[in-house]
């Protein structure tokens, strides 16, 4: 696997000021932006690819990584309608080779995207990545049994329901068979088009999901909090 499509069009509103004049993938922790960090950590990770789904200030990005050293492309997403419809933006990219989706504001450690790809056997549809938590309200909740494989994943679930710890954490493994998904999901409750909805459809297909609980560091940036913790993060 040597793919990556990275999601980066939105503006980032919790991030109040810091965004005004910049997408939120390109906040700069320490002394680049989040967003290089990322594509660092999957360049470490063997990957040699890597497709830029962009929207807010993206000739920001585009312009900052020119003479990368990786294959980038771009795409635009011109509404923000949920993260099923930007990854779509990838199909032709990704074609029929197995992919990395991730976001442009979540950092994961190059060892855990190593280990989510080696997962991807042939008779595996999806390796999604998971981080224990208390309770899992906040993200996506995954259920799996002890092999790893998973049976349900619940987006966003009422505080106090879930009977599992597994909470999404942003990295997904797919096969080409997740954007026949993607193009047929029906909008969500909060009226996006989303990743974890063509999950959902593919375990209804009876299709093998695995879950990867992360074993480095992780950080969501999602607010201007975060950022000094992400920071202590990548200084190790």
């Amino acid at each position: 696997m040597d793919k990556a499509i990275i999601l980066a069009a939105g503006r980032g509103t919790r991030m109040e000021g810091l965004t005004e004049d910049r997408p939120k993938p390109m906040i700069v922790l320490r002394d680049k932006p989040m967003l290089e960090h990322i594509l660092d950590r999957l360049r470490e990770a063997g990957f040699s690819q890597a497709l830029l789904v962009t929207g807010y200030k993206a000739d920001m990005i585009e312009a900052h990584f020119r003479g990368y050293p990786m294959r980038i492309e771009y795409r635009r997403q011109e509404t923000i309608d949920g993260t099923a419809r930007a990854a779509l933006l990838g199909r032709d990219f990704a074609a029929a080779d197995p992919f990395l989706l991730t976001y442009g504001d979540i950092l994961t450690e190059s060892a855990d995207y190593r280990a989510m790809a080696a997962k991807m056997t042939p008779d595996i549809e999806a390796v999604l990545s998971a981080k224990w938590v208390d309770d899992p309200w906040q993200g996506a909740a995954i259920y799996a049994d002890e092999s790893g494989r998973v049976s349900r994943i619940i987006e966003k679930p009422p505080i106090g329901t879930s009977a599992t710890h597994w909470n999404s954490a942003g990295a997904y493994c797919f096969r080409e068979s997740a954007f026949v998904e993607m193009a047929r999901v029906p909008r969500s409750p909060r009226g996006e088009y989303e990743v974890t909805s063509a999950v959902e459809q593919l375990l209804e297909r009876g299709l093998r999901v695995l879950v990867h609980g992360l074993e480095g560091a992780w950080r969501d940036v999602g607010r201007p909090g975060d950022i000094a913790v992400a920071e202590d993060l990548l200084d190790g």
